[in-house]
């Protein structure tokens, strides 16, 4: 089977899409042939040797977390699942940009009817991250929060799942996503010098929580706006939240079937939209990445096997 690799840290020349042998289920696992599997900006800080100290890399390695797919064989001890049920979830195994992985059954749900197979496959990361940065902050009815790059991957979700709580948000994007924001009923605040006088006139100067997945400085600004640090949350800016002891709750934070089942249901109904930007064959595995490192992407890119 083709599944992507590098053998050392490095940017996006070392990766590459190579034959490997197609991996057997074990007890409680089960294979899956991925139709769909999303890529994440962690991915990129690891394969750069970035996240050695804390998620180091054995090579070669391989990527991915996000899938989905059908179950084409199953290890002893299965439950639930049987081949051929199209399944969305996840692997900790940095395997699922390829065109089989093995997953343990407990990680996967069943794939709700009319979930686009690009949805499903780039939603537990995103999904994930988003469910949990909400739910630290815990936002309702008569709270304002703020959501840096809100039309990014996780908060695009983030800033969805705050207004289905009631919360009034605003979201810190680029001119160009204002309108998609607009939609969702978030307020659109540009980014940039001045961002602080901007949020405070279009909060009329109440800021309640903030939800940061950018990093570069956005704690100190909800510091600020005079949000308590334990109503701040960043995936992105670790040091400054030990500084002002702010929160860091990400995907580890909710990694669950359960909660990834509730976000999939969701996006089935129509409830949550999850914006995907581009897919990509697996073959222009590092044409997705070149996309990904600009930083200026509104939702999900996907890999199709």
């Amino acid at each position: 089977m083709k599944a992507v690799r590098f053998h050392a840290y490095g940017e996006i020349d070392v990766l590459r899409v190579e034959d490997v042998p197609r991996p057997s289920p074990g007890p409680g696992q089960v294979l899956v042939e991925v139709r769909a599997a999303g890529i994440q900006p962690g991915e990129v800080m690891i394969r750069r040797g970035a996240r050695h100290g804390r998620w180091p890399a054995t090579f070669p390695s391989g990527q991915g977390s996000d899938l989905a797919g059908v179950v084409v064989d199953l290890g002893p001890e299965v439950r639930g699942f049987a081949v051929g049920d199209e399944v969305l979830g996840f692997t900790h195994r940095r395997a699922s940009h390829a065109e089989f992985v093995v997953v343990d059954d407990v990680n996967l749900v069943s794939r709700p009817q009319g979930l686009p197979w690009e949805v499903a496959g780039s939603l537990y990361v995103a999904g994930t991250t988003a469910y949990a940065t909400v739910f630290a902050v815990d936002p309702g009815p008569g709270d304002t929060v703020v959501v840096s790059g809100a039309a990014g991957g996780v908060g695009s979700l983030a800033v969805q799942l705050a207004r289905r709580r009631g919360a009034t948000v605003i979201g810190l994007a680029s001119a160009r996503n204002h309108a998609w924001l607009k939609e969702r009923g978030v307020v659109p605040v540009a980014y940039g010098e001045g961002v602080a006088d901007r949020v405070r006139e279009a909060s009329g100067g109440q800021v309640d929580a903030f939800i940061d997945t950018f990093g570069d400085g956005y704690v100190d600004l909800a510091v600020e706006l005079g949000v308590r640090p334990e109503r701040i949350n960043t995936i992105r800016d670790w040091q400054a939240a030990a500084k002002v002891g702010a929160r860091t709750y990400g995907e580890g934070s909710a990694a669950c079937a359960v909660v990834l089942g509730e976000l999939a249901r969701l996006a089935a109904r129509g409830e949550l939209e999850v914006p995907v930007a581009r897919t990509y064959p697996l073959e222009q595995v590092r044409d997705a990445y070149r996309e990904l490192e600009q930083g200026h992407t509104h939702g999900k890119i996907v890999l199709r096997p």
